[in-house]
């Protein structure tokens, strides 16, 4: 019998994370029952093409992932042996798998009976319901280190699946052992008085018109505090001080999670990275709310700048 011991369950928690997924890690290492999963007639599989996934979207309000069955499939064990793969664990205690098929031209002629069509997530991310879109942030973040992790950092022999495809094992020396990596990046509200500090970044280029919380990677021999303090310092000017943790978010563009902080500034004064932020504003709660009235526009609702907007303004759960 297929035990289930953990249930996680998003209880409000932010977009891409609270996953129905049981990941079964105490399974990876079965080899034979990895391999008699791959072969079940009601085994899930989320397709995984060029970075787009199956979705089916009827209408323009919703949309919902498509999880085709094996048997629902033209899958071979020849194309299986080719393709990189990942076992995702359960749901609803049946075996769940990525299934990376950018090595085909046409992948829709492995699921000739599918609803859906193959899609980009972010532009529809936030019609997906919470629950599928943390299922698409695990499987395109393991798809990603797959599909960029072939060779051997070490020795640049190629790499082998194991672990039900959680681990990597050079060929060429067996004690070479790589296992999937997420980048920490901090993104920080800074409050002054009754003020916050929106940006506008330079990467976006100059015909976006979002302003949101600043954001950087945690660097070496760092703690996401010290990265607050430093981001914030080296993009605005401003020093900060008083930094605490909000919540955390997996960032699936394409394999991140975003550490959230509240920061205090100790003065309102601003010095801007010209090559990093476009424009910064301190600007007051009505400010906010009335964005569009002052021609900018709010970080979408699937972001965890946002929701810190939300909390910070009143709307949001914190």
């Amino acid at each position: 019998m297929m035990m289930t011991p953990y249930r996680p369950g998003r209880k409000g928690g932010n977009f891409y994370s609270g996953s129905p997924v049981d990941r079964g890690a105490q399974d990876r290492g079965d080899a034979a029952r990895i391999a008699f999963y791959l072969m079940g007639g009601e085994t899930l599989f989320v397709p995984y093409w060029r970075g787009r996934h199956l979705i089916i979207q009827d209408g323009t309000e919703s949309a919902r992932i498509e999880l085709p069955t094996r048997r629902a499939t033209m899958m071979t064990p020849e194309f299986l042996e080719q393709a990189n793969w990942v076992f995702l664990g359960y749901l609803d205690e049946r075996p769940l798998f990525m299934l990376d098929l950018s090595l085909l031209d046409h992948p829709e002629l492995m699921f000739p009976r599918a609803r859906g069509t193959f899609r980009e997530l972010r532009p529809i991310a936030g019609l997906l319901p919470a629950d599928e879109a943390a299922i698409l942030a695990q499987a395109r973040g393991m798809a990603h280190w797959r599909a960029h992790s072939q060779f051997c950092g070490n020795c640049g022999a190629p790499n082998q699946a194991d672990q039900a495809g959680h681990r990597l094992v050079c060929t060429a020396d067996p004690t070479h052992l790589h296992f999937p990596r997420t980048d920490p990046v901090v993104i920080m509200l800074v409050h002054w008085q009754d003020r916050v500090l929106l940006a506008r970044g330079t990467r976006f280029g100059p015909e976006s018109r979002t302003m949101s919380a600043l954001a950087g990677f945690v660097e070496p021999g760092e703690t996401p505090e010290e990265a607050v303090a430093r981001e914030v310092l080296e993009e605005t000017g401003v020093l900060v001080g008083s930094i605490r943790y909000h919540s955390a978010q997996p960032w699936p563009y394409p394999g991140a999670l975003m550490l959230a902080f509240t920061a205090i500034a100790q003065g309102d004064a601003l010095r801007l990275d010209r090559e990093e932020i476009a424009e910064a504003r301190w600007l007051g709660r009505d400010e906010v709310r009335n964005h569009a009235a002052l021609g900018f526009t709010l970080p979408s609702p699937t972001t965890i700048a946002r929701r810190m907007i939300d909390d910070w303004l009143g709307d949001g759960p914190g």
